[in-house]
């Protein structure tokens, strides 16, 4: 494997703050999808005029996390994609790094991913599952197992991956000298906006990765004490404390709706993000 053999797949959405560093740090790689999931023309036009090779494509219809990445994967036209999320930054060698830990295994991987920098790992090391922030993907191995479970919308969609990867006996590793940094939750400007759709999702994931990963009644064990937990807080947060009534309300939304059998159907509202 080499440079040549990597497409850089970025999933989008409200991003403008924090992708620009993030393609800055990109060493060596000439082919990049982002797939925006808010429609930004405006930085589109921006992104273009600095890195015209860059394929962007806009998306009118906000599918998540995971769907972006599976059409990203069906066009890239290399054996692998190095999925970023916009608000990580590469350290110098990163790609190059992951490139020689791939050969030395000779490709034997599905998913290959970079070390946070805060956290000290050397060589590479086997692993049941990684963070969806950054992960070198072997297309033929993924495409065996249908890609991202496009039910999620936001969250677990990359444990869910994992899982099913080794279920068939795949491989998934870290690569301790390939350096990266995760801003953490930094990937959207949309404020408040977003911390109501990741309490939600965060909860509706959670319930649907035990119904498909244990059985229902597990579940909704689980979710019955969730919801009421949520509710009482946000009912008691409701008169002094709107902003984390509202979270706690949400939380139970999202539990009450997984376990109902609904899918992941809340999205943010930008007309009101702030």
């Amino acid at each position: 494997m080499n440079f040549k053999d990597i497409t850089v797949g970025i999933v989008t959405f409200k991003s403008e703050k924090v992708i620009f560093r993030c393609l800055k740090s990109l060493e060596n790689i000439k082919k990049i999808i982002i797939l925006d999931n808010s429609n930004d023309l405006p930085l589109k036009e921006k992104i273009k005029k600095t890195y015209p090779h860059i394929n962007f494509i806009l998306s009118k219809k906000n599918n998540g996390y995971g769907t972006g990445n599976n059409k990203i994967f069906k066009l890239a036209k290399t054996s692998h994609v190095l999925v970023l999320n916009p608000d990580t930054i590469l350290s110098r060698n990163c790609i190059k790094e992951l490139i020689h830990q791939a050969n030395l295994i000779k490709n034997r991987f599905a998913i290959l991913a970079p070390n946070e920098k805060k956290i000290i790992k050397k060589g590479i090391t086997e692993v049941e599952h990684v963070n969806g922030f950054s992960m070198l993907v072997n297309l033929s191995k993924i495409k065996k197992i249908k890609m991202f479970d496009e039910n999620y919308f936001l969250y677990l969609e990359e444990i869910d991956l994992c899982k099913r990867l080794k279920l068939v006996s795949e491989k998934i590793y870290i690569c301790g000298k390939a350096k990266i940094t995760h801003l953490g939750a930094k990937s959207s400007n949309i404020g408040f906006e977003f911390e109501k759709c990741r309490n939600w999702h965060w909860m509706w994931s959670k319930v649907y990765y035990n119904i498909k990963y244990k059985n229902f009644f597990y579940a909704f064990r689980k979710a019955f004490f969730i919801i009421l937990f949520n509710y009482i807080k946000g009912t008691l947060f409701y008169l002094f404390n709107k902003r984390k009534s509202t979270i706690y309300f949400l939380r139970a939304s999202g539990t009450f709706n997984a376990i109902m059998g609904r899918g992941s159907w809340y999205r943010p509202k930008l007309s009101s993000a702030n």
